[in-house]
């Protein structure tokens, strides 16, 4: 494909697409998909009829919405989607979550690493990765510095940015771990999308539906919940049902004059009393997570019987409003827009230089040549603490040298394709497969 017209005709390959937050949010900002491709049958319902409706109404080709396991190659073929302008995704978070385990490339849910080599044969002029907020942390340096490494030898130029929701117009916090990976060329005009400098409140966002069935206490609840949402949690199949997620969450709903002990059919009608605590319904915490206004409709198919699929649908989602801004940044740099000089990828932050060393010595190395390799800037003991979390990821050999302890950086332990991995196994028993999505 000529790169003018993959620049003019801006496409997308969406991996782990859900039901549809991010696609909705890229469409908006240009992109059209040619294939979505999303494991939860509900969730890809939702994603199939949202975007063919967007196709019909623009005269488009319906994109293609595959369902099932995103690494497995009967379900698609990345060499068969060569040349696209952008591959995205949100691939699974429990790997990296805080209120989990942390296992990172140990757990079999991880896809990050896979998802870098589908980019190195798909080959999109820019990638697209987000995640939650505990991939950013210390624990995960040498996987990020991993990731960074094996995207500059496909080509790019790499970074991440943590983002909060609030800071685009999202009534909500929900802090976001977005990768931004682009080929050279394009990499000098990316730059992150800045806030919009408005924050919205739950009680403006919801107000009007809160009011809807007559409730006479809309407007005192409102102006209570004159804050911005905690994070909307509970999105995953190992709850029972619906809900705003664990006690923490709960109570910080509660402040807001919110109910987190489920989710409500309908909003409260004028029978309830003014000093009644509501529960959401699936449409408020739809807008919560940025599905409002008339560029952001989007079906989540009947509300009867399909309540905690459609929770979890919006639950599990990328806001909308997020996903454009960050889309429309990678537009602009694919269309050259704007002055170069952005500096994307340079000097980033959440580098690892212990992972750096121990990969570029290549042999076993010793503390005290680690410390002065780095400048003796860290100490023994935090470099001794960064191993610690490199040996969750990576094979680390230790050797005595004398008294010292001497350590060689070995493999990534992280699922990158291979035929055989532990991964392929787990995700065979339905008990487990349902964990991964």
């Amino acid at each position: 494909m000529d790169r003018n017209t993959r620049t003019a005709d801006l496409t997308a390959v969406e991996i782990c697409a859900g039901a549809g937050g991010q696609s909705l949010g890229l469409h908006l900002a240009g992109f059209r998909h040619t294939l979505a491709i999303e494991l939860d049958r509900d969730a890809a319902a939702t994603l199939r009829r949202n975007l063919s409706r967007l196709a019909s109404e623009e005269g488009q080709p319906e994109p293609v919405v595959a369902v099932g396991d995103v690494a497995d190659q009967s379900v698609w073929d990345p060499r068969q989607h060569q040349g696209v302008s952008l591959l995205a995704g949100g691939v699974p978070c429990p790997p990296f979550s805080i209120a989990g385990k942390q296992l990172g490339s140990s757990d079999e849910r991880d896809l990050f690493a896979w998802a870098i080599e589908v980019a190195g044969q798909v080959q999109p002029d820019a990638v697209l990765l987000e995640n939650v907020r505990g991939l950013s942390m210390p624990r995960f340096a040498g996987y990020r510095q991993a990731v960074l490494d094996r995207l500059a030898e496909l080509g790019y130029r790499a970074d991440w940015r943590l983002l909060e929701a609030k800071d685009f117009g999202v009534p909500q916090l929900r802090p976001r771990f977005i990768l931004v990976a682009l080929k050279e060329e394009f990499a000098p005009f990316f730059r992150w999308p800045e806030p919009t400098g408005s924050v919205q409140t739950v009680g403006a966002a919801l107000h009007d539906l809160m009011a809807a069935n007559g409730w006479p206490g809309a407007d005192v609840w409102a102006k209570r919940a004159d804050r911005v949402a905690p994070t909307v949690v509970g999105g995953s199949k190992k709850h029972g049902g619906p809900d705003l997620g664990p006690t923490r969450a709960k109570r910080a709903w509660r402040t807001l004059g919110v109910d987190g002990l489920g989710i409500a059919d309908s909003a409260p009608g004028p029978e309830a009393p003014k000093e009644f605590v509501p529960k959401l319904t699936n449409e408020m915490v739809a807008r919560i997570q940025g599905w409002s206004g008339p560029a952001y409709e989007w079906d989540f198919g009947p509300p009867k019987g399909r309540k905690t699929s459609t929770y979890r649908q919006i639950g599990n989602a990328f806001p909308p409003p997020v996903a454009r801004a960050v889309g429309l940044a990678i537009a602009a740099a694919l269309r050259k827009e704007g002055s170069e000089g952005g500096g994307h990828g340079e000097g980033s932050q959440y580098r690892d230089e212990v992972y750096r060393v121990m990969r570029d010595h290549g042999g076993f190395i010793s503390l005290t040549r680690l410390n002065k390799a780095l400048g003796g800037v860290l100490g023994n003991s935090e470099i001794e603490r960064r191993i610690a979390y490199l040996q969750r990821d990576f094979e680390i050999e230790v050797s005595k040298r004398g008294s010292e302890p001497t350590y060689r950086l070995g493999e990534w332990r992280a699922f990158r394709g291979e035929g055989e991995h532990s991964r392929h196994a787990a995700f065979a028993t339905e008990r487990l497969r349902s964990k991964i999505s």
